[in-house]
């Protein structure tokens, strides 16, 4: 597992990420063009690279409705494909996330393309989601990247946006169980602020593990968050729907400040 030294010398200090939203892919019932999708990646993709991000992640954010189970192979097949675009132009560290929690999958995403890590939105403990209970699989996933990518990392939420838990989830279980390299604290939505009396329970329950905030960051509230060790962000970073460099800019600053 990552520690915070470890994941500083890979990713830097107070690193942050941004999020590449993709537009429907094939299968999902707003899909329109693959082509306007990777147009309006790359777009987004310059964006994060040229206001200084220090990575990027990317997920199927489009293909509403989710399923909690396994998605479809053209849906593998177009991640690949919009990753493998995106890598001619920009070279930065990226994740993947394969929504709602398709854990293996994003794992062959990241054997095919060099991802530097997975998100995985229900890794230990139990969710009620608006795609019904998801039960997080530690278990079928920690195999599956021994044996197919075992230099991906995998960074895990800990109640995840969009859910509420069944019973009392155990921080030390995500990490000390569940070998999650990083964990994620978000808020209760997409764009939601975290809330940052959690970010310092976890700090204290598992002081080793690299933490970071995983929605509702603003330059204006990112001092908030000094416990955190990086920061995955999207939705502040948008102007009029797409990510604007000089936002991306200022968030960066802030944040490592």
């Amino acid at each position: 597992m990552l520690n915070r030294s470890a994941f500083a010398q890979l990713f830097s200090r107070r690193a942050v990420f941004g999020m590449v939203h993709l537009g429907a892919l094939p299968g999902a019932p707003l899909f329109a063009s693959l082509d306007a999708v990777i147009e309006d990646a790359l777009r987004d993709a310059r964006a994060i690279a040229a206001g200084g991000c220090d990575g990027f992640v990317i997920e199927n954010y489009g293909d509403r409705p989710f399923t909690r189970g396994r998605v479809e192979a053209e849906t593998v097949a177009a991640m690949t494909r919009v990753i493998t675009e995106i890598q001619r132009e920009i070279d930065i560290p990226f994740g993947v996330n394969v929504l709602r929690n398709d854990a293996l999958s994003a794992l062959a995403i990241a054997a095919a393309t060099g991802a530097a890590f997975i998100r995985v939105n229900v890794h230990t403990g139990v969710m009620v989601t608006d795609q019904g209970i998801i039960e997080g699989d530690a278990y079928a996933t920690m195999r599956k990247r021994a044996s197919l990518t075992p230099s991906t990392f995998i960074f895990a939420d800990y109640l995840v946006k969009h859910a509420t838990p069944l019973g009392e989830p155990s921080p030390k279980d995500l990490r000390e169980r569940g070998f999650a390299d990083a964990i994620i604290v978000t808020g209760a939505a997409t764009g939601a602020a975290a809330d940052p009396s959690r970010l310092r329970m976890l700090r204290e329950a598992i002081p080793d593990a690299p933490l970071l905030v995983g929605s509702g960051l603003t330059a204006e509230n990112a001092s908030e968050f000094a416990d955190a060790d990086a920061a995955i962000v999207g939705t502040s970073l948008k102007n009029d729907g797409r990510i604007d460099p000089q936002r991306v800019e200022a968030l960066v600053r802030a944040f490592k400040r």
